[in-house]
């Protein structure tokens, strides 16, 4: 068993670890640095997995936040295939699977999500896709690129964002989602379906309101039976239900936890150990507790933690934001709201060429806006949710009001 010191000790291989150590340096943060991820992959970035990657139009390189030489140039020792067993923070202790032992003078938990597992009869069959990591989305490209029919179990965004990337790559791709609309939680069933016919106008095969009752196959996946006996074709089933976040280590370490590991403003959960990214349940000052899974938010908490790490007291008060790219539309989400009052929408929303702004209001305050092909309104869009102040729903509305001026 090998014992050792480190200054600043980050776990995780999503982006939100790698811009912790980005984050410690750019603060002049001194002493030894590492980063322990259980992947065998330098900390990658997770939305081209879905998309141009998973389509084959970038390279590895395009999954990676910072290449080998920036942590050579920057001294950050990275263990690859490490996974961290236990963690004391009584004696600022973490000790890997097989034993080694890390002593750390500050902790940045990035430890991410893992997809949830839905257990269905014939799971284990081959073809059957997870998507997580740089070796699912490669092992998928492969398996899509001999496929004629897919199935993909889930309609939430990255469900939605591998059956477009499948139809782009000329494979005919049925998307079921239990939930009377897609993205019902999220932009609300009226949005929602406004999504359902943009994929259907794009050839992707939606069919709501139903799940899948098992998998059938000899060896490899064949089919996917539904409840009512239905029997859909499948040489590729892709399973995309959601993510828990991964707390393994935080609750046996007796940290709190509570969809999430729980931290302040300044993503401070304990004596010197921060959190960050999809494993954070955040206070912000703005939406009160807030867990939210998506890249710019384990970018820019990432960034936070690392400077928080170097002794900084920064906290982390941006505005919620999220995209998603599907064929020719590009989705923001700016803010964060679970119920809203009003809903108030401005712009085209024909599936053809839709350019659009929609408002959640609550109390007649706008807590977020879903932005469709319109990249210039993100900045206006931004500043209008941080005043948290109220907004007439007409100029909200009205075209003809420069979003700057509300």
């Amino acid at each position: 068993m090998a014992v050792r010191d480190v200054e600043h000790l980050i776990i995780g291989g999503g982006v939100a670890a790698a811009k912790a150590a980005e984050g410690l340096r750019a603060a002049a943060g001194e002493g030894s640095a590492v980063v322990m991820t259980a992947e065998p992959e330098l900390p990658c970035e997770r939305p081209p997995l879905s998309k141009e990657f998973l389509r084959g139009e970038a390279g590895r390189e395009k999954t990676r936040t910072h290449d080998e030489a920036w942590y050579r140039e920057h001294a950050v020792e990275v263990m690859l295939a490490t996974r961290a067993s236990t963690l004391d923070p009584s004696t600022r202790t973490v000790t890997t699977e097989i034993g080694d032992q890390l002593r750390y003078g500050g902790l940045v938990l990035a430890t991410g999500a893992t997809p949830v597992r839905l257990g269905l009869p014939g799971e284990e069959l081959e073809g059957v896709y997870y998507l997580r990591t740089v070796a699912d989305s490669e092992r998928l490209r492969a398996a899509i690129s001999r496929a004629e029919t897919m199935v993909v179990i889930g309609g939430g965004f990255i469900g939605a964002e591998v059956a477009a990337s499948a139809t782009q790559m000329d494979t005919r791709v049925t998307l079921l989602e239990l939930a009377e609309t897609l993205w019902t939680r999220a932009v609300g069933p009226k949005v929602g379906r406004f999504f359902e016919e943009f994929l259907r106008d794009r050839g992707v095969h939606v069919r709501t309101r139903i799940g899948a009752q098992r998998l059938e196959g000899d060896g490899g996946v064949e089919a996917v039976v539904l409840p009512d006996g239905t029997r859909l074709p499948a040489d590729v089933v892709v399973i995309g239900v959601g993510v828990r976040p991964d707390v393994d280590l935080a609750e046996r370490a007796g940290l709190p936890v509570d969809n999430g590991v729980l931290v302040d403003e300044q993503l401070r959960a304990a004596d010197r150990i921060w959190a960050a990214g999809d494993v954070a349940n955040a206070a912000h000052p703005l939406f009160g507790r807030i867990r939210i899974e998506h890249w710019a938010e384990a970018l820019n908490q990432g960034l936070i933690a690392g400077r928080n790490l170097a002794g900084a007291s920064e906290r982390y008060d941006r505005v919620p934001y999220f995209f998603s790219d599907q064929f020719d539309l590009s989705l923001s989400y700016l803010g964060h709201v679970r119920e809203w009052d009003e809903l108030v929408t401005r712009g085209d929303q024909r599936v053809k060429q839709p350019k659009f702004v929609t408002w959640y209001l609550r109390e007649g305050i706008p807590r977020a806006a879903l932005i469709i092909n319109d990249w210039d309104a993100e900045d206006p869009v931004r500043e209008v949710i941080r005043r948290a102040e109220p907004v007439d729903p007409d100029r909200l509305a009205d075209g003809r009001v420069a979003l700057a001026e509300l």
